[in-house]
């Protein structure tokens, strides 16, 4: 006779807890280098404090520290429920709080040194590098080692997206990693030139659609069905939008580097797969739009749905911007401007953040044995000050962008430029003040989200779950 048995519910509560505290500091640190474009007194003349040191600092503490905590505390919990078993390994899964949570502080110390190997998203130097590969595998082990001791047969979407994550993350890390040590704390990149440059990109737009789309689609067919008390509007939908989007992401990385010494045909494989892109990617969107069908009435009284649902529009908007972008004709006016900072802010804040917030609200009353979260009002505020503030962010920066690409290519009629390009900056200074205003008010709702987490979860206790136990001949 089968011992009934709980959830690791301990795991999940200590990552979510994580991605709290570490959005709150990610999003300051992204307020801090705001202002400083606005008022580039504010590095204090300090070398830590400057714009170079803290602005890869923040990118790393919004993507892999609230980011990937997130990930880990959703797919840890999603994984757990839908398999009906309890984590693979406990001291694994623990290995993977503690080991990444030591990269964290590890950026958090190395990063404004100066020590970084110049890559986007992959800044950190090869130690470190090595870390993260270790505590990735040891997720992998957790994750799909869950998976193969599973009680039910089916294997829910959700879990084929945070599969595909894990595993994309792992070849990408490894490949764009290679490096060759010089010091402790120096390393060169194994490539040179322009393949260091599409290696690069490869490597950096699949962390965006691997970690900051397909991790997160995991949420949206878990937690959205969830909170609506709704099946997912078409689970074949769902199957056809992980398999083309899967296949199709891997192959975009190229129109980051248009108008750039990469050989034109590659340039053109990469608009046109991301062309391609805009119909997986809608047809996600449109497939968790219409989960709640029957169900819209709850918009009015459930914030968490709330930020589950705008969450997608974000996504809708960021994902046909994003091959708009990646037009040559288009790309021409928007590459190097602010207008790409508005792409991505409004896919990282809208989609990223929101769908994240809104499932660590799902999670933290469940892990902590209540039936809803300290304070109902604190969300709901907290969604309207995030939604203007990512209003007022993402609009300066478009405009802002659009009027920098219009400025470096008007010419007089002999030929020379009509603007300098401190016109430009001049010209730019207004909407970076507004756009300072509104990663504030972000911010702001991060911390009301930290208040309620910590009312919340203030005595301490983790809530237990047994896990059904199935009859014989059905697990």
């Amino acid at each position: 006779m089968e011992l009934a048995q709980n959830y690791n519910y301990k795991i999940v509560k200590q990552f979510a807890v994580a991605t709290v505290v570490w959005g709150i500091v990610g999003m300051l640190v992204g307020v801090i280098i705001a202002a400083q474009l606005a008022w580039p007194a504010l590095n204090l003349d300090i070398p830590w404090l400057t714009y170079g040191r803290l602005r890869p600092l923040h990118t790393n503490a919004v993507i892999f520290a609230f980011g990937i905590c997130g990930l880990f505390a959703t797919s840890y919990y999603v994984v757990q429920r839908t398999c009906q078993v309890r984590l693979f390994s406990d001291k694994l899964a623990a290995f993977t709080f503690w080991g990444w949570q030591t990269v964290i502080l590890s950026a958090v110390v190395t990063l404004p040194m100066g020590f970084t190997r110049g890559k986007e998203y992959a800044e950190l130097e090869w130690p470190i590098a090595i870390l993260i590969a270790v505590v990735w595998i040891v997720y992998a082990v957790v994750f799909f080692g869950t998976l193969l001791k599973r009680k039910v047969k089916h294997i829910y979407v959700a879990n084929w997206f945070f599969g595909a994550f894990i595993i994309a993350v792992t070849l990408l890390h490894v490949v764009n990693g290679a490096s060759m040590p010089a010091s402790p704390w120096k390393s060169y990149s194994a490539y040179s030139g322009v393949q260091d440059a599409m290696i690069q990109w490869w490597y950096g737009h699949n962390a965006v659609g691997f970690i900051l789309t397909a991790g997160y689609l995991g949420m949206v067919y878990y937690f959205i069905p969830k909170q609506a008390e709704r099946p997912v509007y078409s689970y074949r939908l769902s199957i056809v939008h992980f398999w083309a989007l899967i296949f199709t992401y891997m192959w975009a990385g190229p129109h980051h580097l248009h108008y750039t010494a990469l050989p034109d045909w590659t340039q053109s494989i990469g608009m046109v797969f991301s062309l391609v892109l805009l119909a997986p990617s809608w047809g996600g969107m449109i497939n968790g739009m219409m989960t709640l069908s029957g169900a819209w009435h709850k918009l009015r009284t459930d914030p968490i749905l709330k930020f589950l649902i705008v969450s997608l529009s974000f996504y809708g908007m960021a994902t046909f911007e994003g091959p708009m972008m990646s037009i040559k004709t288009v790309n021409a006016l928007s590459h190097y401007t602010d207008w790409g900072i508005a792409h991505v802010h409004g896919g990282a804040l809208g989609w990223v953040g929101f769908i994240t917030m809104g499932s660590i609200y799902y999670l933290l009353p469940r892990l902590s044995g209540r039936t809803e979260m300290w304070s109902t009002r604190l969300i709901d505020l907290h969604f309207w000050v995030a939604t203007i503030g990512i209003v007022l962010y993402i609009a300066a920066m478009w405009i802002a962008g659009v009027m920098q690409g219009l400025m470096w290519r008007a010419v007089n009629p002999d030929g020379t430029l009509t603007y300098t390009f401190v016109e430009g900056v001049k010209a730019t200074y207004p909407y970076y003040v507004v756009r300072f205003g509104g990663g504030l008010l972000y911010l702001s709702g991060m911390c009301l989200m930290g208040y309620n987490t910590w009312m919340t979860l203030r005595d301490r206790v983790t809530a237990t779950a047994r896990i059904p136990v199935l009859a014989a001949g059905h697990a």
